[in-house]
Formats: structure tokens, sequence, C-alpha cells
């Protein structure tokens, strides 16, 4: 049986259904009234649940919190926010017109161009205006897309830029602020302008201290940058941000401003790069010293790979344009590879007045005599022969200076590092002995007194007492002595005696004076030894000495500076900074010494350094224990002068000037003269004939051997012994009559200084005076020489005081110097009378022309009194007969 279905209930129920009333407990009985029932209908209320105390407590706790940080918060977001808008509101009213902060710097830049007008080197921070719409749009995107890709969507903060660097940099193990920054350009630009604080040099070392404390990144100063950054946005365009940055970020070298990149790097204006250009220039934002095109131009190429990569990836490549830039990196102008005349730069600007030039607040163009061919030559030859000669890993160093007889400097190396700029120049700054470099001044005094090229001059043992110090006796780099010989002889074999026998002859004091005026501007040495070349001067210095020679006897500046303009003058500011200038020896003696020096070159110590087909002349220096090394010579075009050694001044293991410097030197010439026509040097040999310059053991006047020193000053003064000398033609003179006193009775300067010297006072008078008696002690047997030929001289000057003028010598004549002292003292009368004696044409002398005569008298007079191996008659021989050629002369 099928139980009934209860009627169905329509929405309208279901949604308004009445309260059922409950059912009593009979059915069909009668209800509650309907207001009753509805009031028992009510449910009663739920009496309040009684939790836990402490779920209370905490409950209240956080809604009071929630109550208070909520008052606190909106409080202090609120003056937050007046406060950040009364900020931006004074950053505001501070920012200039854009175009004002393009150029920030506080000093200017000095462009170098070259001989022939172009560029080839910069100093100071180089800068030229560029706008964004201005430049390449390849570099613009690139720049973009490599800094801020939002940078057209933010209004100067990125917070999804800021919270990804973040996640980076801790991802990275760093802290949240080291590493990546997430700074929009515009916040850069607040970086780059310092947050408008200006540079205060009281505060700051200099401008790059000032710079590199407004880029140190701390969470302070990520805060001041927001409202600055804000104030930006407010206050500039985009286009006014993208152009501040693009003309104040550095790029390297020097280079401020991605105009002044372009052009250093590409020689192109940034109008006009390609996309792996751009690439390269905005990859240089990162780290400009690291990825230097100039420093590493490998790694310059992969950072644009990158960049070209992310400029693809945003848009601004098509997959063509991607493949062709990928395909073709970009590389550096020639000029900018070469990175050529580092050094010669650095001396120019060290050259020139510094307000000018490394503290100009002024753009400076400076044209300048440097030769780019001739310098990358020059490196060219110094790096092959030290690849060739030079053992891997010495620490070997070598400079170069290459400039005309005018002293133009063409080209300069300072180091082997050939690319450098900046660092230590050996060429300027080094001050190195010079060794035999300095001889051809030495000869070029004697030349200008007089002496020539033929004269005839003593190697043999020689040795000097000074006052003060130990008997300096030179040695020869042979140990080897060749007689009598020429002095071109002895220049061009380098011979040492002979020179300091010169030297001596001619006076220290016009040695000194020909090498300063022809530009040493460093002390020279008193000594004697300052003829060896013990003085130290630099290349730079030597190379214009050999210059002055080279043109005739006239000194030589050397300089590199043409000219000097202010960026927009059209006249100079300053013209050329050296060149000629006054004459130090006659046209004749620089003819003689050139001739002299091409002897050095074509047979003695530089044969290394010929150069087939052309004149060369030079001359080689090695100092003591080859710490240095000298080769400085010239053709008809061009001086060029090589040093060699070590920065700390070891030796160079045998190493001397005919050796590698003369090759380096040959290499450097044979290279710049390559197409030049084979000029002679236009001088003529010498006339043949010659005098003989004859010195033994000669002591100069400030010996510590009183009777030497006598000596040496007596024989500088002419000798009156009484009677007049006939001079004339060549018949040879009359003896004077026996006498050892003045015209007035007083003791001849000879006796008496000699007297002196032996603390015995002057020489009695002649009656008084006993002479030698032949019988008693006949002369010893004199060595025969050949009858000289009467000449007019004056006797050696002692090297304190500058000599007289000399008076032209006939070949065959002989001047000598000071006989080495013989101890004990003997007799001064003896001696005064012995030389009378001598000179009267006495007992078995052969006249007072005759030297071995007079020698033998007095140096038999002296063994009367001392050990006859304590004397030297050859000694005493040489000496008397310079006293005899002074009495000739002075009468």
């Amino acid at each position: 049986m099928k139980t009934p279905e209860r009627p169905r209930r329509i929405a309208a129920d279901k949604r308004y259904a009445a309260p059922s009333s409950p059912q009593g407990p009979a059915a069909g009985g009668g209800g509650l009234p309907p207001q009753q029932a509805a009031r028992r209908a009510k449910p009663a209320p739920k009496k309040p649940r009684r939790g836990n105390f402490v779920t209370r407590g905490v409950a209240g706790a956080v809604s009071l919190v929630w109550r208070v940080v909520w008052g606190a918060f909106w409080r202090t977001g609120l003056a937050l926010a007046l406060i950040l808008g009364l900020t931006v509101a004074y950053y505001y009213s501070t920012l200039p017109d854009p175009q004002a902060l393009f150029d920030g710097r506080a000093r200017g830049s000095v462009t170098m161009l070259d001989r022939e007008g172009r560029v080839f080197a910069w100093r100071g921070e180089t800068y030229n205006t560029v706008s964004a719409d201005q430049i390449s749009p390849h570099l613009r995107n690139a720049v973009v897309a490599t800094e801020d890709k939002r940078f057209y969507n933010h209004l100067g903060i990125d917070p999804r830029g800021i919270a990804g660097a973040i996640r980076i940099n801790m991802s990275q193990g760093r802290s949240a602020l080291s590493g990546h920054g997430g700074s929009t350009i515009t916040q850069q630009v607040s970086k780059l302008l310092c947050l408008g604080e200006g540079f205060d040099p009281t505060k700051w070392k200099d401008e790059a201290a000032h710079e590199a404390a407004c880029r140190v990144s701390s969470l302070w100063r990520k805060v001041k940058e927001i409202p600055y950054s804000l104030a930006l946005e407010a206050k500039y365009s985009k286009s006014d941000i993208l152009n501040i940055y693009m003309n104040r970020s550095y790029l390297g070298a020097g280079a401020r401003g991605f105009e002044a990149a372009a052009q250093r790097y590409f020689g192109k204006s940034a109008a006009e790069v390609t996309p792996p250009e751009a690439a390269m220039l905005a990859g240089l934002l990162k780290a400009p010293s690291y990825f230097s095109p100039t420093s590493n131009l490998q790694r310059s190429q992969d950072r644009a790979g990158v960049i070209l990569g992310l400029m693809h990836d945003q848009g601004y490549l098509t997959d063509a344009d991607f493949a062709t830039a990928k395909a073709n990196p970009a590389v550096l102008s020639k000029a900018a590879a070469a990175r050529a005349g580092g050094y010669f730069a650095d001396w120019v600007m060290d050259s020139g007045p510094g307000f000018l030039t490394s503290e100009t607040t002024e753009d400076v163009t400076i044209t300048t005599t440097f030769d780019q061919t001739i310098q990358r030559q020059a490196e060219r030859a110094l790096k092959r022969v030290f690849d060739e000669k030079v053992k891997d890993g010495s620490q070997a160093q070598a400079a170069v200076v290459v400039m005309s007889a005018d002293g133009a400097v063409r080209a300069m190396i300072g180091g082997r590092d050939t690319t450098a700029a900046g660092t230590f120049n050996r060429a300027t700054q080094a001050k190195r002995q010079t060794g035999s470099a300095f001889k051809p001044f030495v000869y070029a005094a004697a030349l200008d007194q007089g002496f020539s090229p033929n004269d005839m001059i003593q190697d043999a043992p020689i040795t000097i007492h000074i006052k003060g110090s130990k008997p300096w006796t030179p040695k020869n780099y042979t140990r080897n002595h060749l007689g009598q010989i020429t002095l071109t002889t002895a220049l061009a074999k380098s011979i040492n005696t002979s020179t300091i026998r010169l030297q001596e002859a001619v006076g220290r004091e016009n040695v000194r004076r020909v090498a300063r005026d022809f530009g040493f501007a460093h002390d020279l040495t008193a000594g004697p030894s300052m003829g060896l070349g013990v003085s130290e001067t630099t290349l730079l210095e030597m190379t214009g000495a050999y210059a002055g020679i080279r043109n005739g006897g006239t000194a030589v500046r050397p300089y590199g500076l043409v000219e000097l303009r202010i960026k927009g003058d059209d006249k100079p500011l300053i013209g050329q900074a050296g060149g000629m200038g006054q004459r130090v020896i006659s046209t004749k003696a620089a003819s003689e010494l050139i001739w002299m020096m091409r002897q050095v070159v074509d047979s003695g110590t530089g044969t290394r350094a010929r150069l087939p087909g052309r004149e060369v002349a030079g001359k080689t220096g090695t100092t003591s224990s080859y710490r240095d090394a000298w080769f400085i010579g010239f053709t008809e075009q061009y001086v060029t002068g090589v040093w060699m050694g070590y920065d700390d001044n070891k030796p160079l293991s045998g190493v001397t000037g005919g050796g590698l410097p003369a090759e380096i030197w040959h290499a450097v010439m044979e290279e710049i003269h390559e197409g030049l026509p084979a000029n002679p040097l236009g001088v003529m040999a010498p006339d043949g004939g010659g005098s003989m310059i004859v010195a033994s053991d000669i002591v100069s006047a400030d010996s510590d051997d009183p009777l030497a020193a006598a000596l040496a000053a007596a024989v500088a003064v002419a000798q009156p012994v009484g009677g007049e000398y006939d001079t004339g033609g060549m018949g040879g003179m009359t003896a004077p009559p026996v006498s050892a006193t003045m015209p007035d009775g007083s003791a001849d300067p000879l006796s008496a200084a000699l007297a002196e010297a032996m603390g015995q006072g002057a020489a009695p008078p002649p009656d008084q005076m006993q002479l030698l008696d032949p019988q008693a002690a006949a002369p010893a047997p004199a060595t025969p020489v050949p009858a000289p030929v009467p000449v007019q001289a004056t006797p050696l000057t002692p090297s304190s005081a500058p000599p007289p003028a000399r008076a032209p010598r006939s070949p065959g004549s002989t001047v000598s110097a000071a006989p080495a002292p013989a101890q004990p003292r003997p007799d001064a009368a003896a001696v005064g009378a012995a030389v009378a004696q001598a000179l009267a044409g006495g007992p078995d002398a052969r006249g007072a022309s005759d030297a071995a005569a007079v020698g033998a008298a007095l140096a038999e007079a002296l063994a009367g009194g001392a050990p006859a191996n304590l004397t030297s008659e050859r000694a005493v021989n040489d000496a008397l007969t310079e006293a005899l050629l002074g009495l000739v002369g002075s009468n």
C-alpha cells in the first residue's frame, strides 16, 4: 500500500514559511492565544560563554596594540609624507636649468695634437656637450636597456627594481645593499649630482675624493636619494634627466660624457656610433677602468656582447641587427689603439705651466712636436731588441729619446711598457751617471781652446792627489795602455787616462762650463773624476746636449710644446717652449768634435751603431759596475739617446754602452730613417799633424803633497831668471845667465815655492848658493830625445782656476804637467841651483831646451837627499819642460 505523499511546497512557501506552532499534547485540542504562542516560540537569549582568561587577555592586548599602532602609523605616515613633500619641494627649488648640470667638472682638460695636427693624447677629463635627441638612437637604447629598462615608466624610484636587487644580493650571500643597487637612471643622476652638494676644497682633497664619497652606498644615502630623485622627476623631463646622465657619466680614460668617450675610443661623434660601439660605451658605465677597451679590448668586447643581448631582448635590435652586431664587435680608432705618446704627454704636462696644464680650469689644446710614426717605430725597435737579446723575465729597463738638432722632441719612451702613462718616466725623471758618454764635453772644451784632433796625448797610468782624499788613479776599461795616441783615438777608444790628462790640461772649470752651457742642469762633481761621467743627469738632458754638438756648437733646450690655445680662442696663449740657445763652442771646434765622434762609430767602441750608407757620430757610456749603459748619437736628420739599466741600480751583467744600447740605437735609427735620404753630417777631417800633449803622473795644485802642489802652482807662472829669451824664428833660444833670483835680487818663484814647500824658506842669494860640482856629482845620463821645435805656449794652469787663452801650437811641441812627489825633501838651495845650472846650459847640459838634461840635473839633485828610486827622471823631465815652455811663452 502506498504511503500518501506530502503536498509539495512552492518556493514562496519555503522563503516565507510561517513559524510552526508546537503541537499540543492532545490532537485536535485548542492552543494558546497567538501573541502568547509567539512569545513562547521566541528562543531565550544564550548566556555568554566564559572562555579561558589567558585567551581573553591576549585578544585584548592585540586589540589595544592594533589601535595604538594604527593610530601611530597613520599619524607617522602623515608626518613622513609631509616631510617627504617638503624635502622634495626644497630640492625642487634648488635645481637649476638642466643645461647647467651637463658639465660638472671643476677643472678643464688638455687635448694634445702631434706635429701634423692629429689628436694623440688627452689629460684631465675631456668633455663635449651632447643631447639625447642628437646622439645615435642605438646609444640611447643601449643605455636604457642596460641601466634602467623601466626608465620611461616610473617616477624616479622603481620598487620592483629595488626588490629584485635585494633578492639577488641576498641569494648570493651578500647584504641587501651590497652588489646590485637597483638604482634607476634618475637615482644615478642624483649620485652624479651628489644630492646637490658641491665640491668643497676645504672638505675634500680633490674632486675624485668628492665623487667617490658621493658614490658610497649606504642605507641613509639611499633614503636621501628618494626625495632628490622625485624632485628631479618633478622638475625635469625624462629627456633632460637622460641628457644630464649622458653628459656627466665618467667612461674611463679621462672621458667625461658619451660624446668625449666616443671621440676618445672611436674617433667619432656619439651621433655616429654603431650598435656594437654603442654597446661598448654603455658597458663602461658599470666599471669604466675594468672594462676600458684601451686596457683590455677583449674584455670590453665581451661586456658589449652582453649589452647587445639586452638590447635584443627588449626589442631595440632585430634578429638580423643583433646577429650583425655580434659578428662585428667594436674596435678602437688607430690613435686610441696605439696609446702612443703617454710618456711624452706626461713630460709636456710636467714641463708646461701648471695653471694651464695639470691644474687648468679651461679646456686647453696643445700642439706639440710629437711624431706618432717615429714613436711607433721606436717602440717596435725597442721591443724587437729586447725580445731577441734579453732573457725572459729580465727586469732591465730602457729609455729612448729622439729629437731634431734644434731640440724638438719627436719620440720618447720612458720604459719597456710603452703604453704606460702617469708612471715613472726614465727618460726625464731617472738621474743616472753618464759614464764615458760625458767625455765629448771634455774634448769640446779642449778643441774650443785650440787643441787639434791630431794632437798627441799619453795613455799611461796616472795618479792625482786630492787634498783630503786618497790618491786617485783612473783605470782604462781594458786595463791596457797604448802609449802616445791622438785625441781622436783617445775618444774613439774611450781611454780614461788620456781623457783625465786632457781635462787637467784644459781645466775642470772650463769643462764644467761647457757641459753646463750645453744643457746640464744638474750639479757636476768638483773632482777630477768629472771627466769620466760620475755626475748624474737624465737621458733627455744628455740627448739635448748632444743635439747642441750636432747643430754646430749652439746650446739646445729640448721642447715638446709648440703652442697652447684655450678652446675657442683664435690666438695661442703660449708659444714654443724651447729650441736653440746661445753658442757654447766655436763652429770649428764642433765640426772637429763631430768628426772625432764619427770615429767612435766607425772604428771605436760604438761600431754596433753603424748605419750602412749613412754618416753616424756618437759616443758610448758605461758606468762603474755596469749599472748604467748609454749610447747617444746622431745623423744629419735626428739625434737619439738610449739608456739601459735597472731601476734598483743593480749591475747589468756585463752590458756596456757599445753593446745593447748601441744595438737599440741602431734598430731605432734604422726604422726612423727608412725612406730618408742619406745626407752627410757635413764635416771634414782635420788637417794632418798635431802637437804632443805629454803628461806624467800629474798632481793638482790642491794636492796633499806640498812639494807637488807648489811645483804645480809655480810652473803656472812665468819664471824670470834674468836675461831675455830669443824666440825669433826657428833658431832656438839663448840660455840666460846662471841665476836663481829675480832681477831685484829676490828668489825666483820656482825656487822659492820649492823652498817654502819644504819648510826652508826662500832660496839664498846666488853668492851663498852652493852649485853642484860637476866633478863631484855628475848629472845622470839622459835619454836622448829629438830636438824640439821652439814654440809659443802657456803653462798648465791649476784646475781650480780657468786657464788663460791658449796660443796656437806648432806640431811637435810638448806640454806636460807636474811631477810626482819625492820623499824625503832634498836641500832647497841645491834644487834651485841645479835648475839654474841646467837652464844656463851648465855641465853636461845640452841647452835649456833639452828637457832630458834639465830632468837629469834635477833628478840628480833630488837624489842627493833622497833615495833615487823615489824620484822619476821622466816625471821631472816633463814637469820642467812645462816650466821651460812657460818661460818661453811668457817672454
